[in-house]
């Protein structure tokens, strides 16, 4: 069963130009991945903040965990640590796996 990976992401505004070139990076990653069906991007600006949301369909939990491992690795490799890109860039994230409701 497909599993669907829904991040939503808030930052102010003075992030925008950073935060997208590091995701246009992630998502570009993760379409060369064994397992990646397809992903939407959402993006909404509002009183100085923006609002992100990022929808990645894997075709099953094993490719998702699969995923997770290899942009960790990649991560690794490019020096790019998260939790400090998040704290520098003030961008405050949600994010859960679904499955699809037939």
């Amino acid at each position: 069963m497909n599993q669907i990976l829904i991040d939503r992401f808030q930052l102010p505004i003075e992030s925008k130009v950073a935060f997208l070139e590091r995701a246009k990076i992630n998502r570009d990653f993760i379409k060369s991945l064994e397992g990646f069906c397809e992903d939407q991007v959402f993006i909404r600006e509002e009183n100085g903040m923006i609002q992100f949301v990022t929808i990645a369909i894997w075709k099953d939990k094993q490719c998702l965990e699969r995923a997770k491992e290899m942009v960790f690795l990649e991560y690794k490799k490019q020096g790019f640590v998260m939790p400090d890109f998040l704290k520098t860039n003030s961008i405050k994230i949600e994010r859960g796996i679904y499955e699809r409701m037939e």
